[in-house]
């Protein structure tokens, strides 16, 4: 009986918002939402989805809790090192523009990483970055872009006075920035991907998901590159068989279309 009133609860929520939680690893996805609805005092799942779809904070807090919004500016330095040195040039040898999509951006760290990462050091190229997001909760707070101490940690000094305006101890980003980047709601299991991006940033997002859906993931973004673009993914995430998805491993973490 549980395990069935789990199951229409899932069922229920992916015909209302289009969310197919069977696509997410089922033990961490189950233990997530059952911490979340216990703690607002539902004993069943049945009794949790008939408030949720009357009471919109309710609501906007289960979103909240499906994705896991913990991001840094410069997040795994070295990483970004890398994509300075050998991956932005390897892009621009033959072109002075790049088309950037940030899946999965949360509140907007790394797409105002790339943003600066790009105006700091190759300044002279046209940059369309898209950052899309199933929860409109972070987006917004992606736009409004403020941000603790804490997420500018591994961002370098000079870089944060340069671009960032503290107040009360919160660090607000420079506006002019806010123009290279287009916010977006997407679903990564459900929406048509963009088409003909360079570069594609989605990283510690696909471990939460089933088999099936990585490779659903990693073909779409297959499809959404460029020929020679380049897939950037997290460090707990390496794709094995990248050949699988026409990729080919150019750097630790970097994956470009063949």
């Amino acid at each position: 009986m549980i395990e069935e009133d789990y199951y229409q609860f899932i069922n229920q929520i992916h015909s209302k918002l289009g969310i197919n939680l069977h696509l997410y690893k089922e033990a961490q996805m189950r233990r997530r939402i059952t911490t979340l609805r216990n703690k607002r005092g539902f004993t069943s799942f049945k009794s949790y989805y008939n408030e949720l779809i009357t009471n919109g904070e309710l609501l906007n807090e289960f979103i909240d809790r499906l994705t896991i919004n913990v991001s840094e500016f410069y997040r795994n330095p070295k990483r970004w090192e890398v994509l300075k040195n050998i991956i932005l040039p390897l892009l621009l040898k033959n072109n002075q523009s790049l088309s950037i999509w940030s899946a999965a951006c949360s509140t907007g760290e790394e797409a105002y990483s790339l943003a600066i990462l790009l105006r700091e050091y190759f300044p002279n190229i046209r940059v369309r970055i898209l950052a899309t997001d199933i929860d409109e909760n972070v987006l917004q707070r992606a736009k409004d872009g403020i941000y603790p101490k804490q997420a500018l940690k591994d961002l370098p000094q000079p870089l944060v006075k340069k671009y960032f305006t503290e107040k009360n101890q919160l660090f607000y980003i420079d506006p002019s920035l806010k123009k290279d980047i287009t916010y977006k709601k997407h679903n990564l299991l459900a929406d048509p991907y963009p088409k003909n991006m360079d570069f594609i940033v989605c990283r510690n997002v696909v471990i939460y998901f089933t088999d099936e859906a990585k490779d659903m993931i990693y073909k779409g973004f297959g499809k959404s590159l460029k020929p020679n673009g380049v897939l950037f993914v997290g460090s707990t995430e390496q794709i094995f068989n990248p050949d699988q998805y026409n990729f080919k491993l150019i750097d630790t973490f970097f994956y470009q279309k063949i």
